[in-house]
């Protein structure tokens, strides 16, 4: 059973290479599918956290990245309004595995690489505010 929040998160989008250039200065939890970096939003709105998705050249060609971070939103809009604190932004980095893995897998992957980072932050759980 997911565990249910008080209160779900908005998500909403980064756009501007800077917000991508700071959350990647910030904790950064790396599993099989992907890799999550994640820093506090400056002037953050209550209730939003801010995703980003970057796939590099790495992962192959323009079709390859594409669909790489379309599985990204994919998973980010089932796991982001559970597990996903306000507040903060966050980039999802894709891998060469985020293609071949199966979508449970991925989702799985977002899952615990967030509550890793949530707990390096200092907060272990969704609904805990610091």
């Amino acid at each position: 059973m997911i565990p249910q929040p008080e209160r779900a998160v908005t998500i909403a989008r980064l756009t501007k290479r800077s917000e991508f250039l700071r959350a990647a200065r910030g904790i950064r939890r790396v599993a099989t599918g992907l890799t999550v970096e994640l820093c506090q939003t400056p002037g953050a709105v209550p209730g939003t956290a801010r995703v980003g998705f970057t796939a590099s050249r790495k992962i192959g060609n323009a079709v390859a990245r594409n669909r790489a971070k379309r599985r990204l939103k994919a998973a980010a809009q089932a796991v982001f309004p559970l597990y996903g604190l306000p507040g903060n932004d966050y980039v999802l980095v894709a891998r060469r595995e985020t293609l071949t893995r199966p979508f449970d897998g991925l989702v799985g992957d977002l899952r615990s690489a967030l509550l890793a980072a949530h707990a390096r932050l200092g907060r272990s759980q969704a609904g805990d505010i610091r």
